[in-house]
């Protein structure tokens, strides 16, 4: 989750097959992890996966799962996994429904905790990496300078053309960079003040000719010249910037968001699955991972392995997280349907 071809956390469609493993293949020897799929996927078979196999003789089978799918499994008592392998919320909302086992901090042998950031660290759930939205633009659109945060993304006068912003379909609109575009300071967004958020959205709102809802549509619209700037998942960017567009990403006030894992409460492979864990937190594979997606690791001491030129564009790495912030997914889970509700009027309006 690069972003363009790992698909968009809390979104998958596909949904599992039910019951998608048979009860003889759980068994002692394997762990069972949800993931997102895709390029996500691939790359955690031969970085992870296949070498914790081969150090411990536990097998790893990867499957892909709804939020929605995962919750009903708990509820039905059925859980046919392990561990899950998504973004915050969907490990926030298992927590709230007391669907996570805690996570065995003091029996890592591989990793040491205190190196892991304290602001992805919980008792139910650990960050694996970090994507990012950021501010996109069109090099040809501002080839004398593009906005470097959020209060000159909204000035249309100074830097004109369309941009694109969150639709609610993304599972949160940009009400964070609404905010900091009207004069909230980063360390006081929260808890978000919705109202003036929305006041905020209208000034810019004749702008804005499509409020994007995956992250596939959002790099689309940039790259065929749709729009001239934009927020953004920082992999859907630079994946473009990769194949030669004259595309930029400005790391002003870019709002941090985390990949975790958790462990079911009641899985079958319980102890296996903290091994797991433990092995893909170490510096050295999160760095080899996080290399090849484009993502940033949550293990302090990865960043010195990883080539400055990564760091530079890396979510994350000391440099641009001074200039971000988290952001609040518990306010999300606590707010998510009042902002639904209210965004359905606005956008109607």
């Amino acid at each position: 989750m690069t972003l363009p071809v790992l698909p968009r956390r809390g979104a998958l469609a596909l949904g599992l097959s039910a019951p998608f493993i048979g009860h003889a293949q759980a068994q002692a020897g394997e762990v069972i992890i949800r993931n997102p799929g895709g390029a996500y996927d691939e790359t955690m078979r031969r970085v992870v996966y296949e070498p914790f196999t081969r150090a411990t003789g536990i097998r790893v089978t990867a499957v892909a799962a709804t939020a929605a799918r995962l919750l009903a499994m708990f509820r039905s008592g059925n859980v046919e996994l392990d561990v899950i392998d998504g973004g915050d919320s969907i490990l926030e909302q298992l927590r709230r429904q007391n669907a996570l086992a805690d996570l065995d901090y003091g029996g890592w042998r591989l990793t040491k905790p205190d190196d892991v950031a304290p602001a992805v660290k919980f008792p139910t759930r650990v960050g694996n990496l970090l994507y990012a939205s950021v501010i996109g633009y069109s090099k040809a659109a501002f080839p004398n300078g593009h906005p470097t945060n959020w209060a000159e993304f909204w000035d249309t006068t100074r830097f004109p053309g369309p941009r694109t912003l969150a639709d609610m379909a993304t599972g949160a609109p940009n009400l964070e960079f609404a905010l900091l575009a009207d004069g909230v300071p980063m360390n006081r967004l929260y808890p978000l003040d919705m109202e003036r958020a929305f006041r905020s959205l209208d000034r810019i709102r004749r702008s804005v000719p499509k409020f994007w809802d995956t992250g596939a549509l959002s790099a689309q619209m940039l790259a065929d010249r749709e729009v001239v700037l934009g927020s953004f998942w920082n992999g859907r960017v630079q994946v473009l910037i990769d194949r030669g567009a004259p595309l930029g990403i400005d790391w002003g006030q870019a709002m941090l968001e985390v990949q975790a894992v958790g462990i079911f409460r009641g899985a079958r492979n319980a102890a296996n699955a903290q091994r797991l864990i433990d092995f893909m937190m170490q510096p050295a594979v999160q760095a080899e991972y996080c290399r090849e997606l484009t993502y940033g690791p949550t293990n302090n001491q990865a960043f010195p392995l990883l080539p400055a030129e990564q760091l530079a564009r890396m979510p994350g790495s000391p440099a641009s997280r001074e200039r971000g912030f988290y952001k609040d997914i518990d306010w999300w889970e606590d707010n998510r349907a009042a902002v639904n509700r209210r965004w359905s009027r606005w956008i109607l309006g």
